[in-house]
């Protein structure tokens, strides 16, 4: 897909400025990793007089069938047969939106340090589009950008096949918009309305897309009379989140009429009392699951394989439940890391007896590690190379083996719905695999029947019905006759 971007100067006051406020010098073509391919910006003419600078975003067909499955938002909204035939490669979406967000992001929040007074006045602007799908048509177009100060919105149809013109018109249209407007408005206007004309997203709609919406139409979409169209759509009509939008942006409307700040409209709240509900972090979320299963599997001396820099032994130590924790790393680092957010030179003598560091390698068997109740692997078999994963296995259900074990780790397939995670790339550097929901129940389901174990899976983090949670918790429990073995 492609788009690009003119503007005209003078000799005084250069076409090529551009450069400076899109931060990307006009002498180089730039690449950037992106959520479903690469973007490439590179800039067709540079003069003083008139500067082009383009935006070619190449998909990846194999990212987008892997991480959008083809399907509702990753795939052709309208196609049978999107996993394979979609126009999602070529046609301006939600794609091209992140593109422009990820490669122009000073340039979107009007910052150029060189040049400030540019950033802040309008620019005679051009900018093609020459695909853009158009649910509504070339009417909708115009009623989207008509409004924001564009001297020329031209939405031209684009035929279905123009050697047979009697197939009509298919639903995209070549967009060419021409007015003067400050840069920093046009690509806002843009990254909001690609999606909206395409009327689809490529990753799940999140709370945190209302702040998205707002902070990009700050200035012009709460005057906009197709503030609610562009509102439902953007937020893939989700209902509750729209509501919330259309609220803010009514609190916006009213501050601008009387000449206030948003906060001395909505006043109705103490701000000294924080009464807003945050978002859980899935690190807390995956931690919470975990001190969970061990409660309801009435654990009380638990080993935490893989400790890390001790956050989950912190949260043990705080439940007088446990009453013997050990943490395991084969980082001398980590371990000192841990040592020190759990304060072990300051703790009681109670308290100190309750909790343990240890350096070991969880591929090699221990015998300081067996006799407990449960053993926690928490995003830790992610790391380990694949062929060491039978050794891991012996060492935990065939050595240690604790009548529970807690296991958790990435679900990949939830990876389409992280915006900013470039295709083809797994959440953590180190990660050597991610697998899949069934993948993960085909490794655990082998281990159970291996060691005497029964297991069940646990979604961690919003259950997505499509791609399932961000992280998949299983849970072995040892069959009550090994257990009287034991």
């Amino acid at each position: 897909m492609f788009l690009t971007i003119s503007t005209t100067g003078t000799l005084e006051r250069p076409a090529t400025d551009l450069g400076f406020l899109l931060h990307k010098h006009p002498d180089k073509a730039q690449s950037f990793s992106t959520s479903h391919g690469t973007a490439h910006v590179f800039y067709p003419e540079a003069s003083a007089e008139r500067c082009t600078a383009a935006l070619l975003l190449e998909v990846d067909p194999v990212a987008l069938v892997r991480r959008g499955k083809g399907k509702g938002r990753g795939g052709a909204p309208d196609s049978a047969l999107a996993q394979y035939v979609n126009d999602r490669p070529y046609a301006a979406s939600s794609l091209l939106a992140v593109a422009l967000s990820t490669v122009f992001k000073s340039a979107l929040r009007g910052a150029c340090a060189a040049l400030p007074g540019r950033a802040e006045a309008p620019l005679p602007l051009r900018i093609e589009v020459p695909a853009l799908p158009a649910r509504g048509g070339a009417e909708l177009v115009g009623k989207l950008f008509g409004p924001l100060g564009w001297s020329s919105v031209a939405a031209e149809p684009v035929p279905l096949d123009a050697q047979f013109p009697e197939w009509g018109d298919s639903r995209y249209v070549q967009l060419v918009l021409e007015g003067e407007l400050r840069l920093a408005d046009a690509l806002r206007q843009l990254y909001v309305l690609l999606p909206v004309l395409d009327d689809a997203k490529h990753y799940w709609v999140a709370p945190d897309e209302v702040d998205k919406l707002l902070r990009a139409g700050e200035g012009w979409l709460a005057e906009h009379p197709e503030q609610k169209l562009i509102t439902s759509r953007y937020l893939s009509r989700r209902w509750g989140l729209t509501r919330q939008a259309m609220e803010r942006l009514e609190l916006v409307r009213l501050a601008e009429a009387d000449d206030l700040q948003v906060e001395d409209v909505d006043n109705a709240v103490d701000e000294t009392s924080d009464t807003e509900e945050r978002p859980v972090p899935l690190a807390e979320q995956r931690r919470d699951a975990v001190l969970t299963a061990l409660r309801d599997a009435g654990a009380s001396r638990v080993l935490d394989l893989g400790c890390g820099q001790g956050q989950l032994v912190q949260a043990l130590l705080k439940d007088v439940r446990f009453t013997e924790i050990v943490g395991v790393d084969v980082s001398v680092r980590a371990l000192t890391i841990a040592a020190r957010r759990l304060k072990l030179d300051r703790l009681g003598e109670r308290q100190a007896a309750r909790v343990k560091l240890m350096q070991g390698s969880l591929t090699y068997t221990d015998k300081r590690l067996t006799g407990y109740d449960a053993a926690v692997l928490s995003e830790v078999i992610e790391h380990l190379d694949l062929p060491r994963l039978p050794a891991l296995e012996y060492a935990v259900f065939g050595s240690a083996r604790p009548h529970t074990v807690l296991v958790t780790t990435p679900n990949v397939e939830y990876n389409v719905r992280w915006e900013t995670l470039p295709a083809g790339h797994v959440r953590h550097g180190d990660h050597r695999f991610e697998w899949t929901r069934e993948e993960f129940g085909r490794w655990a389901g082998g281990v159970a029947e291996r060691h005497g174990y029964t297991v069940r899976f646990v979604p961690v983090g919003p259950d997505d019905p499509e791609v399932g949670p961000p992280t998949q918790m299983a849970v072995f429990e040892m069959t009550s006759k090994e257990a009287k073995a034991a």
